[in-house]
């Protein structure tokens, strides 16, 4: 498993959190999603063998948050 932390366009409301938690979670091979509102931030918990950093960033811009940057480490 990986961890990628994704940098986004402000967050405009709480309910923002939900959509990209639920969104991204039941993407194959995600097992856990974070979004940290005040700092406009997604931490996404993966297996890279199942789905990719950018494929992840790409469902997230989809919903209208574009992504900005995003770090990925072991």
């Amino acid at each position: 498993m990986r961890t990628a932390k994704f940098e986004t366009e402000p967050f405009t409301c709480p309910s923002c959190i939900t959509k990209i938690e639920n969104v991204v979670g039941k993407l194959d091979g995600v097992g856990e999603t974070k979004v940290m509102f005040n700092s406009s931030k997604v931490k996404v918990i993966f297996d890279d063998t199942l789905v990719t950093a950018d494929a992840i960033a790409k469902s997230i811009t989809a919903l209208g948050y574009p992504v900005l940057s995003h770090k990925v480490a072991a």
